[in-house]
């Protein structure tokens, strides 16, 4: 395959069918650097259409890098809430009190020295030199995984073909226009090398690509399935009987530490709990979690939270997870 004549492919197909996104700036870098921050980190391991609405609303309320940086953790918590993978808020909010403090404002475009920003792995530092700065780097996440794989029929585990995916990703960069070529690149992978049903009469390499057609292109790329581990516990609405509800504060290291939650254990906390007779689940990464929802009028708990009016639970950030239980079991706070 001649790698110029498919980047040219690709580059034209841009032009004319790349996304309009609030965070993309065609013909170039993004003027504002922070944008593309944001953008990244809320992008990781979430589609464009689950963050659009999320985006807009952080933007609307942290515009600029100072006023990120300056805002109090449980605030950005607030606004992340929904998105999910809160350690990304975490990453996020740290970088933006370095950049903010430690490097006056000054957003590195050197890769050593930007790879020192919190949330920054290998993908999104790349995407954010080429985004932010037009930096010949070559992105690499599963949109691109997926049509490497497919352009090139990798019908092996991808664990095994990532040398070679990204080898041939890296051939195929345009160095002239980085920033285009990483939207085109995330876009064609997206929009028309789907997953599921990809729309390969719309492709711009489907004359070169070696998979079209074939019964086995959406096997492609081939990947090692993780069990998901089972959960089963209880969730304890508390209330005291005025209005109020008990929560507490997540300590605990992980994803959802420093979040919002109502008591919840794999055993029984309260004898004299009522079962609602109603469950919730949800599944994060690699858990498939079921909880009882618990229901207990009791003024005075011996854990470390604290009674929230029921108006006020607005104020707190929650879990999915902890929204579903008060959206199913609120009803009896009430």
């Amino acid at each position: 395959m001649n790698e110029n004549a498919l980047t040219k492919q690709l580059m034209t197909w841009y032009a004319q069918n790349g996304r309009d996104l609030p965070w993309r700036h065609k013909g170039g870098a993004h003027p504002d650097p922070y944008v593309v921050l944001v953008s990244e980190i809320m992008l990781q391991q979430t589609t464009v259409k689950t963050v659009l609405n999320y985006f807009e609303r952080f933007m609307h309320r942290f515009p600029t890098l100072q006023s990120l940086a300056e805002a109090p953790i449980e605030e950005v918590y607030l606004y992340w809430q929904g998105l999910g993978y809160y350690a990304r808020a975490r990453s996020l909010y740290a970088a933006a009190k370095a950049l903010f403090y430690d490097y006056q404002g000054h957003f590195p475009d050197d890769k050593a020295e930007a790879s020192k920003l919190k949330g920054l792995g290998a993908y999104t530092l790349a995407s954010y030199l080429a985004l932010a700065f037009n930096k010949p780097e070559t992105v690499v996440d599963g949109n691109v995984i997926r049509v490497m794989s497919r352009l090139y029929h990798f019908t092996k585990p991808v664990e095994d073909m990532m040398p070679e995916i990204r080898k041939r990703a890296e051939a195929l960069t345009d160095v002239r226009h980085p920033a285009d070529y990483a939207s085109a690149i995330m876009d064609l992978g997206a929009c028309v090398c789907t997953p599921k049903n990809p729309k390969c009469n719309q492709c711009p390499w489907r004359e070169s690509c070696l998979s079209k057609d074939l019964l086995d292109v959406e096997q492609i790329p081939q990947k090692s399935k993780i069990g998901k581990k089972k959960f089963e516990g209880f969730v304890y609405l508390i209330s005291d009987g005025k209005g109020a509800v008990y929560i507490r504060k997540r300590v605990e290291k992980g994803l959802l530490s420093g979040l919002y939650e109502f008591p919840w254990s794999e055993k029984p906390m309260f004898e004299k709990a009522q079962d609602t007779g109603v469950e919730v689940s949800h599944i994060f990464t690699h858990i498939d979690m079921r909880l009882k929802i618990m229901w207990l009028c009791q003024q005075n708990i011996k854990l470390d939270g604290a009674f929230v009016p029921v108006a006020d639970l607005k104020n707190f950030a929650f879990s999915t997870l902890m929204r579903k239980v008060l959206q199913k079991g609120g009803k009896n706070l009430l």
